[in-house]
């Protein structure tokens, strides 16, 4: 279950990054926290910077704690969505339901 559930919290992650043209620094934290009852919750670590496609452009460790510097050229934010406008295609018009909590 934890492979899965990792592998979807990137992908999430990752494509916030390729819906917005933009740069997505992520971050985890590592090892086991307990409560004082419980079986506790075990934190995958890998914290990782997407570039504005998604690509993956650094990744920390899985079991030591790190800080990770990346540099970005923030011009690959305008590059990116001038060439492959994800947003500007969005038809906002029709998000009218999307606010409700219920459609007419």
């Amino acid at each position: 279950m934890g492979a899965v559930q990792h592998d979807a919290w990137e992908t999430i992650q990752r494509s916030h990054a390729v819906a917005n043209g933009c740069f997505v620094a992520t971050c985890n934290r590592i090892g086991l926290e307990r409560p004082a009852k419980g079986p506790g919750i075990e934190f995958w670590g890998q914290s990782f910077v997407a570039g504005t496609s998604g690509q993956l452009l650094a990744r920390a460790s899985a079991d030591k704690e790190e800080v990770l510097v990346v540099r970005v050229d923030l011009g690959q934010v305008d590059d990116t969505r001038t060439h492959w406008p994800f947003l500007r295609d969005r038809r906002i018009d029709a998000y009218g339901d999307l606010a409700k909590r219920f459609r007419d």
